[in-house]
């Protein structure tokens, strides 16, 4: 006859499932400045912990290159805007030219016409008729070098135009680069991280190579837990899920919040050896927070179901048999394998139908209920021992 624990199928009021995972406080919003131009770092304006506004100028980069070639551009494109102010007057001047010209041959044609006319009624001389056509050829001509002057004129002006928007976009290039030398705060918040100090050279990002990270802004109205999930449990939660996040730095205090992100992918390993998947989620807290500050480490209980009024059983008296879960109920001195349905588990405590609230059942220990035969002689080992709190 073997000797195992026996405890009592009982009713809790209330089971509760909770995914439990570790992370760190994060804010919601934060931003890493870094720098778009090279150079030194001749002004720093703020210290770590000091709150700022958003558009507040918190550093600067030696700006003097920047200004010597805003100066210079600016110089060279008031020269190129005068000559393309001659260029467009020429071509003024030019299309003048083509209308006097134009009138002139007109005036050239019309007598031309009349000559024609007079000279068939005998009224005038050949020579008359002559000078006739070859002033209207002149006339021609004229027009046609006029045109070929206003088409100069106008390729020329075209060109003024487009040097002119070219030294434009210079300067508009080297204007972004000295305003770049000034660092503003994308958003208002505390300076939770300066890593540079005034004097430093600092270099921006190219390729792979990533650039001096300033210091980071966050908006510390607002912050969340940030923890790893493991992949088992990351289908179990589901957003605006209630959480229970407690910091070691804060002994004895917790703070409530939900679930307000789950990550769509598994974070990358380190290492090359396997290991389980994790997922990031955010829990946004709730209450008052302004004694946080990003980086703590936190614990967190995330509440994924409740059940009321169940049937529970400890999570070790489940087994199974032949791909069926189910308990061993003891009748008359021997254990009855019994089929159960299961439900949530809520700590060492999972929930159960298709037994009898009260009826007594083997509980372990672990070694003896792992190969416990059905129908095997049984007596308890002692007392029935109490179902452990959800």
């Amino acid at each position: 006859m073997l000797s195992v624990d026996v405890v009592s199928v009982s009713r809790v009021d209330t089971l509760r499932a909770f995914v439990t995972a570790s992370g760190e406080i994060v804010a919601t919003r934060y931003a890493d400045l870094g720098s778009s131009v090279m150079g030194r770092l001749v002004s720093l304006r703020v210290r770590e912990g000091d709150r700022v506004a958003a558009g507040q100028v918190l550093a600067r980069i030696d700006p003097v290159q920047a200004e010597s070639a805003v100066a210079s551009l600016s110089a060279a494109l008031q020269a190129l805007e005068s000559d393309a102010l001659g260029a467009t007057n020429q071509v003024r001047a030019a299309q003048a030219e083509v209308a006097v010209a134009v009138s002139r041959k007109t005036e050239a044609d019309r007598a031309l016409e009349r000559a024609r006319e007079l000279a068939s009624s005998g009224l005038i001389a050949q020579s008359a008729l002559d000078a006739s056509i070859a002033a209207a050829e002149t006339a021609d001509a004229q027009v046609n070098s006029a045109r070929a002057a206003l088409a100069r004129a106008e390729q020329s002006q075209a060109s003024a135009t487009q040097r002119v928007a070219q030294g434009r976009a210079e300067r508009a290039r080297v204007r972004d680069q000295l305003a770049k030398t000034e660092i503003t705060a994308p958003i208002d918040g505390v300076v939770t991280r300066l890593d540079v100090e005034e004097g430093e050279m600092v270099v921006m990002g190219v390729q792979n190579q990533p650039g001096t990270i300033l210091m980071t802004i966050s908006d510390l109205s607002a912050l969340n837990a940030e923890v790893k999930v493991a992949e088992a449990d990351v289908l179990r939660l589901s957003l605006d899920d209630a959480a229970t996040v407690t910091l070691d730095a804060l002994a004895g205090t917790t703070y409530t919040g939900r679930v307000a992100e789950i990550g769509a992918s598994a974070l990358p390993q380190i290492g090359t050896q396997a290991a389980a998947r994790e997922f990031r989620v955010k829990v946004r807290l709730e209450g008052d927070v302004t004694s946080l500050r990003p980086g703590l480490t936190c614990d967190t209980e995330i509440l994924v179901a409740e059940r009321t009024d169940v049937l529970a059983v400890p999570l070790q008296a489940v087994v199974q048999r032949d791909g069926t879960s189910g308990v061993f109920v003891i009748r008359d001195g021997r254990a009855i394998f019994t089929p159960v349905t299961t439900g949530i588990i809520g700590g060492l405590t999972i929930e159960v139908t298709g037994v009898d609230e009260g009826a007594s059942i083997v509980a372990g220990p672990f070694q003896v209920l792992r190969n416990l035969p059905a129908g095997a002689a049984v007596r308890p080992a002692a007392a029935g021992t109490s179902l452990p709190d959800a």
